[in-house]
């Protein structure tokens, strides 16, 4: 049984929320935590959803509901994925917000992929997905950090002026491997659960 899934899920065949991501060191949580805590003191009436420090990650491909028998084939998928690629650097470098004319909905921090190593990732990762039926996603792929989701217009535009005109970084840290992870929504917000990790080189 995977690490994450429980015995009734697996013998009912039940769906797990899933998605594929790279992991952030614990000082870039911290760095973007102090950003986003700096923005809240500055407009306490904003009404956004600011996302956890711990929680804080690189989406490389969002699955959604997938049946539990199908986690060793998504894992192997994983497995193909990062055979024979080279950890890499990424930087986290540059503030924005989307969508980026009229109401601002999500704040983010910008991503540079200098070597390409992640563009790399992404690629095979969805070549090797689709090899095991889940389809491609039909988006282009933008990574980025998702800081906080903006709830009402009430102070937003204010609130998205100032995350855009306050710099960060560059911050630049070495990824080393891919993780599956669950997702499993609660009163509380979603919690999640590593299910297995893909070393790079």
């Amino acid at each position: 049984m995977k690490d994450g899934a429980s015995p009734d899920d697996e013998a009912r065949g039940g769906a797990l929320r899933l998605f594929f991501a790279v992991e952030l060191p614990e000082d870039l949580r911290g760095r973007a935590a102090e950003h986003a805590a700096r923005l809240r003191r500055e407009f306490p009436h904003a009404k956004a959803g600011w996302e956890r420090p711990e929680k804080m990650h690189v989406t490389l491909k969002f699955l959604g509901d997938v049946e539990a028998a199908r986690v060793a084939s998504l894992g192997a998928a994983a497995g193909r994925s990062t055979a024979g690629l080279s950890s890499f650097g990424l930087s986290v470098e540059g503030t924005g917000a989307f969508p980026p004319h009229g109401a601002p909905r999500v704040l983010w921090l910008g991503l540079r992929d200098d070597a390409g190593g992640l563009a790399l990732l992404q690629s095979r990762l969805e070549q090797e997905c689709e090899r095991e039926g889940f389809p491609r996603e039909p988006r282009p792929f933008k990574p980025h950090l998702t800081l906080a989701r903006i709830r009402t217009p009430q102070g937003a535009r204010e609130l998205a002026a100032a995350h855009r005109q306050t710099p960060f970084g560059p911050i630049t840290f070495k990824v080393s491997e891919l993780t599956l992870v669950r997702s499993q929504l609660g009163p509380g917000g979603s919690r999640y659960t590593p299910l297995s990790r893909h070393s790079l080189q």
